[in-house]
């Protein structure tokens, strides 16, 4: 067999991870979003190297054509992280939900992990400490040190989450518990289906004022629901970005998307992401239909880095976001499609820019539209 690579082909550099590391200073991580939603600023970095703007978030109305099709993750956040203590011996815990099996079989993380053994058995506590009726017990422990848990005392405990649960904050955000703002502002104007454990914060700008002009403008308001799980805050570990094992994640595309999506681009019009959840379902989905979205419902570990292609989106409106982590490589990948290095540093000149004019970074900071 003729193992040598077919002629003409070029064998890629490895993308290696330290090389998406850069410096933030502290003050610069968000604690509390704007005063108002569309009060954050606006980065325009255009692709074709022209200078980067800077703008506020209301004026990417002007950004905007007449025909495109702006996608939005409709996903709403769960109060996902819990408060325990064991049976037992007292010993408090934390529990992080990550994904819902069936009802009240959850997969989680636990802090402290090492005594969360199996047949432990942990009474759940209320919003003010209490000790409740519902009970988790320890079923399984995975590889990356998980627990599955096994909830009893309720008939799901989906329903019960406004009453236990906290909102589940990034770990970046360091204060005390919840911000009375946090319920509100922690969840996009459009959340619909509950089931993330981390906003997709792109769509945190968005007000309905603003929307309606965005409709009124001529473009088409669509969505797409992805489930944002808790690996979107884990740095990339591998030395190789390529060796990277992505965290799936629940995802559906509804018929009024794909119709809108696939008529935009049958005729050339636009497509905008809202976020790196929106620009990786649609990519996901066209890489299950030969470049075109269907209706679809499932699940997608995509992992899109420097020198992917995309085949639906056409711009991208994000946050600013962590080193090293997929998501910025992922907007690294779209600042330059099919490049290996031009993509990450054109995003690194707008980060060092950004920190220059003093933005305001991650999940409650500004953000960023790359066309």
């Amino acid at each position: 067999m003729n193992c040598q690579p077919p002629s003409g082909s070029v064998t890629l550099p490895a993308v290696r991870t330290a090389d998406f590391y850069f410096e933030l200073p502290p003050e610069l991580i968000a604690q509390q979003p704007a005063e108002r939603r569309d009060g954050s600023r606006l980065l325009v970095l255009p692709r074709n190297d022209e200078k980067i703007v800077h703008r506020q978030f209301p004026d990417l109305l002007e950004y905007l054509q007449p025909g495109d099709v702006l996608v939005l993750n409709n996903s709403r956040v769960i109060p996902a992280r819990l408060h325990g203590e064991n049976e037992k011996t007292g010993g408090k815990f934390e529990i992080l939900l990550l994904e819902e099996c069936a009802a009240n079989d959850w997969w989680a993380m636990m802090r402290p992990g090492k005594r969360a053994k199996i047949g432990t058995q942990i009474r759940l506590q209320d919003k003010n400490g209490g000790g409740t009726n519902i009970f988790a017990t320890v079923t399984a422990v995975n590889d990356e040190g998980h627990r599955r848990l096994h909830f009893s005392g309720t008939e799901n405990l989906f329903s019960e989450l406004e009453k236990l649960g906290e909102l589940p904050l990034p770990p970046y955000i360091e204060r005390p518990g919840e911000w009375p703002g946090d319920h509100e502002r922690y969840q996009t104007v459009f959340a619909q289906p509950a089931g993330s454990v981390a906003a997709p914060t792109a769509g945190l700008h968005f007000t309905p004022e603003l929307l309606k002009k965005i409709q009124a403008h001529g473009v088409e308001i669509c969505f797409i629901t992805l489930h944002v799980g808790a690996g979107t805050f884990l740095p990339v570990k591998a030395e190789n970005v390529a060796d990277h094992k992505m965290h799936a994640e629940r995802f559906e595309v509804g018929e009024a998307t794909v119709r809108a999506v696939n008529e935009a681009k049958a005729s050339g019009r636009r497509i905008l992401a809202a976020g790196t959840t929106a620009l990786r379902t649609l990519e996901a989905t066209a890489r299950q239909h030969a470049g075109k979205l269907n209706v679809y419902k499932g699940k997608t570990d995509i992992f899109l880095f420097p020198p992917a292609q995309f085949q639906i989106a056409d711009g991208l409106l994000t946050n600013f976001h962590l080193p090293e982590s997929t998501l910025l490589m992922l907007v690294s990948a779209f600042a330059a499609p099919g490049e290996t290095t031009r993509g990450r540093a054109r995003i690194f000149s707008a980060y060092a820019e950004a920190i220059r004019e003093r933005y305001r970074f991650f999940s409650y900071g500004d953000a960023m539209l790359i066309l």
